[in-house]
């Protein structure tokens, strides 16, 4: 059965980008058949995979406003089983295009019609959502049966959080019922900072029960690490680029904690 999981977090820098590239890279590993869907118009998810505009003509903005299939603008990555759905900056007038169009009516089904196309192929679909509760944000989550919350172990990390909250309820009580919160993933954390521990304190306190686990039981946290931040810029995921650093250890205990 097939999974589709969204990113999403409408504050910006909290690790959503990070989280959607390396877990769809950690579940190809673990050999199985992954989508990243970019719909984020910054596309940072395409270049970190290594992809830039001039390597690809059409991307997900196409599929959104109906002139491109969703199976039409899938990229290969250098892993086997991960797929790409590019994004470009284009997809900022997405929002503009359905209001000029006239056409509201079921704009935000549209990725899930799209996805329904093509999710037979894949073991898991990722989506990477912007930073902002708009239209593809709203989209992304209508697609998805589970969302995972990126939450950064700093200063105002809950700020925002009830609003995305009552987001997530809303469309569940709406457009998509089977919308389900997968789990809150602490990121940016230090272990030498006491504003890290406090904050995942606070988390621990609140939201225990979805926290995700690893094997042998501890809490998965994404750490402050240079090989995460450089690996980008290399166009690769942190497994590729340094598969023993501690980032690319906690998105592989996270990949095995979503598959169990």
């Amino acid at each position: 059965m097939s999974e589709v999981i969204v990113i999403a977090n409408q504050k910006g820098g909290v690790g959503k980008t990070t989280t959607a590239v390396n877990l769809a890279a950690s579940l190809a590993v673990a050999e199985k058949k992954v989508l990243l869907i970019d719909a984020d118009p910054q596309a940072n998810a395409t270049t970190s995979l290594g992809f830039h505009r001039n390597d690809y003509e059409f991307n997900i903005y196409h599929v959104l406003i109906g002139t491109k299939k969703l199976k039409d603008i899938i990229l290969k990555s250098t892993l086997p089983t991960l797929h790409l759905a590019p994004s470009n900056i284009g997809l900022v007038g997405i929002e503009k295009e359905y209001y000029e169009s006239g056409n509201t009516e079921g704009r935000e089904l549209v990725l899930k019609r799209a996805i329904s196309l093509v999710i037979k192929d894949y073991d898991y679909i990722i989506i990477d959502s912007p930073p902002a509760l708009g239209p593809m944000t709203i989209n992304a989550l209508s697609a998805s049966n589970s969302v995972i919350i990126p939450i950064q172990c700093e200063f105002f990390a809950l700020e925002g959080l009830a609003q995305l909250l009552n987001t997530v309820r809303l469309i569940r009580k709406t457009i998509n019922p089977k919308l389900s919160i997968k789990g809150f993933l602490p990121t940016m954390f230090s272990s030498q900072n006491n504003l890290s521990k406090q904050v995942f304190a606070d988390l621990r306190q609140h939201f225990q029960g979805k926290l995700f686990k690893d094997p042998e039981n501890e809490y998965i946290v994404i750490p402050r690490n240079v090989k995460l931040a450089e690996s980008p810029s290399f166009g690769k995921p942190v497994i590729l680029y340094d598969v023993k650093s501690s980032g690319s250890e906690a998105y592989q205990d996270l990949a095995q904690a979503i598959i169990a």
